[in-house]
């Protein structure tokens, strides 16, 4: 019938575990690149040594023998031989003293995990024929690792949508305060803003490293909107936005974008010189406010726009009857796949990587010894970072179970576990809306497959047709908004 040639030619173009592979394989062609660009130097606690970070690149997988010879392996071999299918990786490195740059030279800083069937494994692009000789099942899917001779799959996470607005209405007591959240994400930084509308129309504002109980005008003041012409200026002129704003304006009764500055000053660095204080409060605002925005000075006025914006859509759900936003509803969820899951842990074992040579530049200076970039690296401080996490499945974050064992009870079962999603949420709360069949789940979440008992509901499985889209530069969509004529307030 002429339904299954359309099944059989879109699981041909979409294999189901396609998203995995995507996913990986974005994480080793750009995404690792763009986490060392980020980074750019290491600095040592030596005065004037730094070491600039240039070109990362990963090999095929290899495995070391026990007389220091290094060969090819492939999947097969590492399953029977309980190895691990990992690639050695290579950095380029040059040692910066007092400003004078050395030649760039590339170092082997560990070994990085290969998904089976990715770009970086032997297996990708064989026939059916050539898979048969190298010991592999031509239907197997791929998509997961193999680590000390297990099979391990990453499962995929669901998580809140990052820089949206979500609205909505919680108790405190007795009394009713209206919340806009937001999860700003910059690069590896991930910040939660939350605004506070109380019952008396005060808005409140915190974010990482900010005050407790801090009042949201001085905030957009010191951001670029000095004075209270401008601060109504940047709202909807209805009646009850502004008597709300006036009486925000009244509570603090600041007049001056320096008085604004002062006033935080004294919040996040009280007791301090006037000079550090102001220093201080940009460093807050730029890097922990709203990072998704920029980080930069210039970046400030638009993120006093945004808060005035966060600011209407509480007014609109407590006033008007806006309704507030679903935190089921699919279109505010994403789902972490193994490469954003592989990102997290790549930046932790760096993070480790990075200690480890400020320990070897200490060592070698209290010694006398001369620097050289290779007898700084230890590859095995990388490596056993990402093994271990892989292994146990213990990940960054403090998350369990993320890394588990493949099941291979029956094809159908593998399928099935390299398509999971599993919720953050806590197994032993009742969370009854978070298990509930949603709408939206409908062509994405299977509605039949979920596991009895404790996990009912949290643990889900992507539908058959499911497709995942890939994530994509905030810059491109920016670029096509102007396009269409669409101007950005920020001047």
């Amino acid at each position: 019938m002429y339904y299954w040639d359309l099944v059989e030619s879109f699981l041909t173009e979409r294999p189901l575990v396609k998203q995995h592979l995507d996913s990986y394989n974005d994480f080793v062609e750009y995404k690792m690149q763009r986490i060392i660009d980020n980074m750019g130097y290491i600095e040592t606690h030596q005065e004037g040594i730094k070491i600039k970070l240039g070109k990362i690149r990963v090999e095929k997988p290899k495995t070391r023998e026990a007389d220091g010879s290094i060969r090819d392996i492939l999947p097969l071999e590492a399953r029977l031989r309980n190895r691990s299918y990992i690639a050695p990786v290579f950095l380029e490195m040059a040692l910066v003293e007092n400003d004078v740059e050395r030649e760039m030279e590339e170092v082997r800083i560990g070994e990085l995990p290969v998904m089976v069937k990715s770009k970086l494994c032997y297996l990708n692009g064989m026939t059916d024929a050539e898979l048969i000789e190298a010991g592999e099942d031509p239907l197997d899917p791929g998509g997961y690792f193999i680590i000390n001779g297990s099979e391990r799959v990453l499962v995929s996470i669901e998580d809140l949508a990052p820089n949206r607005q979500l609205a909505s209405i919680e108790k405190k007591g007795d009394k009713q305060v209206t919340q806009v959240r937001i999860f700003s994400v910059k690069d590896e930084f991930r910040a939660k803003v939350l605004l506070e509308r109380n019952y008396n129309g005060l808005f409140y504002l915190s974010f990482p490293a900010s005050p407790k109980n801090l009042n949201v005008i001085p905030v957009i003041k010191a951001l670029g909107l000095g004075n209270d012409e401008d601060v109504l200026g940047a709202f909807h002129p209805d009646p009850e936005i502004i008597n709300d704003i006036l009486l925000n304006l009244e509570a603090v009764n600041l007049e001056t974008q320096e008085d604004a500055i002062d006033y935080l000053g004294r919040r996040v660095a009280a007791g301090q010189p006037d000079e550090y204080r102001k220093e201080r409060v940009f460093q807050v605002l730029d890097n922990y406010l709203l990072p998704h925005l920029g980080t930069k000075p210039e970046d400030r006025l638009k993120k006093a726009y945004f808060l005035c914006r966060m600011i209407e859509r509480a007014e609109d759900v407590a006033l008007k009857g806006r309704p507030v936003n679903d935190k089921d509803h699919y279109a505010n969820k994403r789902i972490k796949l193994s490469g954003a899951l592989m990102e997290e842990l790549f930046i932790y074992a760096l993070g480790y990587l990075v200690k480890d040579i400020n320990y070897q530049v200490d060592r070698a200076f209290a010694r006398g010894k001369g620097l050289q970039v290779r007898t700084l690296i230890r590859p095995d401080a990388f490596t056993e970072r990402i093994e271990y996490a892989m292994a146990t499945g213990n990940w960054v974050g403090g998350r369990t179970g993320v890394s588990q064992l493949l099941d291979r009870m029956t094809y159908m079962a593998t399928l099935s576990h390299l398509r999971r999603v599993i919720s953050p949420l806590s197994k032993t709360h009742p969370h009854f809306e978070a298990r509930d069949l949603h709408p939206t789940h409908f062509g994405k979440i299977c509605p039949n497959e979920t596991p009895e008992g404790q996990s009912c509901g949290l643990v889900k499985n992507l539908a058959l047709g499911a497709v995942l889209s890939r994530d994509r530069p905030e810059e491109l969509v920016m670029e096509e908004l102007e396009k269409l004529g669409v101007v950005l307030k920020n001047e």
